[in-house]
C-alpha cells in the first residue's frame, strides 16, 4: 500500500535550484526557505564511532552510514518519486522527510540498525524529531538547493535545527535491543565500495576533513559566507580543492574488499556474489581504461563526489599544501578566539569513497570521507571544544 501523500511532500523537489557558488548562495538570505512544520528529521548515527575507528573499523562505520542512505533511497524508489534531502557524515546520515514517509523510513532504518549490529557489532542510533518541535525549541531550519557543477546537486541547511535533533536523539538512544525473530537485510541494491584509497592529485598536498559550526543562528549565514570566500582564497574554487581526481581513481580488486562489500550489501557469505563481483571488478579495470563509456563514468564519478555537506554545520573534504593548511588554521583560530565559530579538522593522506549506483550512465552518488577516521576524527576535535 502506498503511503498517503501530503500537500508538502514535494517541498524539496519544488525548491528553486541555484546555479551559483556557495559564497554567492550564502550572500543572499532569500535563497533559504523554511522547512514545513509537518516534516521530520530522521537520524542514523553510529554510537561511539571513535572507539570503532580505534579498533580499525573505519571502513565498517563508513559502510554502515552509506547503507542508511542506500536503504532509504531504495525504499522511496519503490513508492513515490518525491525527492528528499540527505546528508552523509562519515559515521551516520540524516534525512529531511515529509510526514508521509516517516513510518516507512523508520522501519527501513530499523532494519539497517539490526543489520549493522549483526554484521559488525556496531550500534546504530535511529530516531526522529518533528520540524514543529524543532521550531518550538527556538531553532531555525531553512533549506536551499544548489547545483555545484554540471552533475552534482546538494541541499544546504541554514540554522541549528538539524544539530538540535541529532543531539537530542543521541541522548535518548535506548541501551536495549529488540531483535527481530528473523534478521531481514534492508534493500541495499546498488551499494558499492570497490575504489581503493584515493591519494591527493599531487604529492605536496594532504586531504583535510573540516567541520565548522557557527552556533549563532543570526550570524551563521554571514560567517559561512566568509568561510567559503576564505576557502576559495586559500585553496582555490571547489574544482581546484577537490580531493577526487580521475587519474587517481583505481579499483581495489582484492578479495578482502569485495568480501567487505558483500557483508555490507547482503549480510551473508555468497560464492556467487564473490565470483560475480570479482569478474565485474577485473572487467571494470579494462572498461574504465579503454571504453569511452567507462572514461565518461570516471569523469562523472569525480563530478558526483560529495565533498561538501552542509546540515547547519559545514562539512567538507579538501586538499591543500602544508602552507595552505597553516593559513586556514590561523584564520579559523582567529574566528574561534572571537567566539564566532568552533571547528574541528583531521589531516590525512587519502580519501575513501563508497557509492550508490542505480545505473552507470546517469544515476550514481559517491560519498567521500578521509582515511584514518576522517570526519569522525574532525568531529571528535569539534566536540571537545563544546565542553
Amino acid at each position: 500500500m502506498k503511503p498517503e501523500r501530503t500537500s508538502n511532500a514535494s517541498f524539496y523537489k519544488n525548491l528553486p535550484l541555484h546555479r551559483v557558488s556557495l559564497e554567492v548562495l550564502y550572500s543572499d538570505r532569500t535563497s533559504f526557505i523554511p522547512v514545513p512544520k509537518d516534516w521530520y528529521i530522521l537520524v542514523a548515527d553510529i554510537k561511539d564511532s571513535t572507539t570503532a575507528i580505534i579498533n580499525n573499523q573505519h571502513n565498517e562505520v563508513n559502510l554502515a552510514a552509506t547503507g542508511c542512505i542506500v536503504a532509504v533511497l531504495n525504499s522511496l524508489k519503490k513508492t513515490e518519486k518525491d525527492r528528499i534531502p540527505y546528508f552523509f557524515g562519515g559515521d551516520g546520515a540524516t534525512f529531511l522527510i515529509p510526514q508521509t514517509y516517516k513510518d516507512q523510513l523508520m522501519e527501513v532504518l530499523s532494519l539497517q540498525k539490526e543489520h549493522v549490529k549483526l554484521q559488525w557489532n556496531l550500534d546504530l542510533v535511529v530516531g526522529y524529531m518533528s520540524i514543529s518541535d524543532v521550531y518550538n525549541e527556538g531553532c531555525h531550519l531553512d533549506l536551499a538547493r544548489i547545483k555545484l557543477n554540471h552533475f552534482l546537486e546538494i541541499p544546504v541547511v541554514l540554522g541549528s535545527g538539524m544539530k538540535l535533533a541529532e543531539d537530542l536523539i543521541k541522548k535518548t538512544f535506548p541501551a536495549e535491543r529488540i531483535e527481530p525473530p528473523v534478521p531481514v537485510v534492508p534493500d541495499l541494491k546498488g551499494m558499492e565500495c570497490r575504489w581503493d584509497k584515493i591519494p591527493p592529485p599531487t604529492t605536496d598536498r594532504s586531504v583535510i576533513c573540516l567541520l565548522v559550526h557557527c552556533h549563532d543562528e543570526v550570524k551563521q549565514r554571514s560567517i559561512y559566507h566568509k568561510i567559503f570566500v576564505e576557502l576559495t582564497k586559500i585553496f582555490g574554487n571547489l574544482e581546484e580543492r577537490q580531493p577526487i581526481t580521475t587519474p587517481k581513481l583505481k579499483l581495489d580488486t582484492t578479495y578482502a574488499k569485495i568480501k567487505g562489500e558483500m557483508h555490507a550489501s547482503i549480510g551473508r557469505y555468497s560464492y556467487r556474489y564473490i565470483l560475480k563481483k570479482m569478474f565485474e571488478t577485473y572487467i571494470g579495470k579494462v572498461y574504465f581504461k579503454y571504453s569511452k563509456e567507462g572514461r565518461k563514468y570516471l569523469r562523472m564519478t569525480k563530478e558526483l563526489s560529495e565533498t561538501v555537506m552542509i546540515d547547519g554545520l559545514i562539512n567538507t573534504i579538501i586538499v591543500g599544501t602544508n602552507t595552505q593548511l597553516k593559513t586556514l588554521i590561523s584564520y579559523l583560530d582567529d574566528l574561534e578566539k572571537n567566539e564566532k565559530l568552533v571547528y574541528g579538522l583531521h589531516v590525512t593522506h587519502s580519501s575513501i569513497m563508497s557509492c550508490y549506483v542505480e545505473d552507470r550512465k546517469n544515476k550514481h552518488a559517491h560519498f567521500v570521507d578521509g582515511t584514518e577516521g576522517g570526519y569522525t576524527k574532525a568531529a571528535e576535535m569539534l566536540k571537545s571544544k563544546y565542553t
